[in-house]
Formats: C-alpha cells, sequence, structure tokens
C-alpha cells in the first residue's frame, strides 16, 4: 500500500553522531517534496523537532500528538499543521497509529524502542497491518536487529519478521513506498 502519511518515532534528544541529524534533515525534505503528511511525537527538541521543522521548512504538512504531561516538558512544537494534545502516552500511540499509513523508526531511546514494539506487536496481533521501516544509521540498530533475529531463531516470533518490518540504510531507500505527486 502506498504511504501518504508516515509516523516517524525518533528521539527527543539528537544523540552523539550527527549523521542522526543529517539523516533526519534528508528524511523531513524527502517527504515534504513528495507531500507525505509527517506524523510524530509534537515535540520541537532533538530529531523529532529536527523532522518536523525540516517538513515544515519544505512546505509540508506535519501532524503531531503530544500527552497534556509532556507538552511542556518537550516543549510542544507551536508551529505544526497541527497538535494533538491527548490525555497520556496510550493514546498518544494509538493516534500515532490511527493517522498513519507506516512507521519509520530513526535513532532514538527507550520512547522509540516502546512506540516500536507496540506497533509491530499490534501489528502481529492483526490491530493493524502497517509496514514498519527502520532507519539503521550508521548501524545503530545492529543489537536490536540481531536479537529480532534470536527471538526468531529460538521460536518466539509467529512470522518472519522482516515481513513487516524493512530495514533502510538511508532515507532515499523509503522512497518507492512513497506516493509520488
Amino acid at each position: 500500500m502506498p504511504i501518504q502519511a508516515l509516523a516517524v518515532f525518533c528521539g527527543s534528544k539528537e544523540g552523539t553522531d550527527p549523521l542522526f541529524t543529517q539523516h533526519t534533515e534528508a528524511l523531513g525534505t524527502l517527504l515534504a517534496r513528495q507531500n507525505i503528511t509527517l506524523i510524530y511525537g509534537g515535540g520541537n527538541v532533538g530529531l523529532m523537532g529536527t523532522v518536523a521543522n525540516t517538513v515544515l521548512k519544505g512546505g509540508g504538512k506535519v501532524i503531531g500528538v503530544i500527552p497534556q504531561l509532556l507538552a511542556d516538558r518537550e516543549r510542544s512544537h507551536k508551529g505544526l499543521t497541527e497538535l494533538l494534545v491527548v490525555q497520556d502516552m496510550h493514546a498518544r500511540k494509538k493516534k500515532l497509529y490511527e493517522l498513519c499509513d507506516a512507521a519509520l523508526i530513526l535513532p532514538g531511546g527507550y520512547g522509540t524502542m516502546d512506540e516500536f514494539f507496540e506497533m509491530i506487536t499490534w501489528n502481529n496481533l492483526a490491530i493493524h497491518n502497517k509496514r514498519i521501516f527502520i532507519l539503521n544509521t550508521n548501524d545503530f540498530y545492529r543489537h536490536l536487529l540481531a536479537h529480532i533475529k534470536q527471538m526468531h531463531a529460538a521460536g518466539f516470533l509467529y512470522e518472519l519478521p522482516w515481513e513487516k518490518i524493512k530495514v533502510l540504510s538511508e532515507p532515499g531507500e523509503l522512497l518507492p513506498y512513497l506516493v509520488v505527486d
């Protein structure tokens, strides 16, 4: 299914590798140029802020979803196309999943992993059937990918994980999956 709205899960910090920010900016530029709506966590800091600001700078549409608890702490982005403030983290994730056609995981911390694992779990349980991409910038997710392979090899997964997860090395590899205007 072509992607018109992409959820991006990523860090509220920038991380230590400058390539994280470079890839995030390249992704934002790509989404704006292809007229793909960015759906994300609503923050204005870290990689979250970078992707939103880059899409906006390119004239693209950005919808942020942030729980009331984090609206001030993560400095919710005031310049978005639309900012939805929801009750809690669960409502945030549910709304992000409802609004997107697919999800892309960029480098991030616990929250990014929580979003990834909930989305892949819901996918596995047939709550949704949305494609999940991992941008493995500078091999950031090598250990996670190895562990997913181990879970499959040890018989804990119901299907080959790569049927639902596509691993990318750079943002441009997402282009074939997008709706091109």
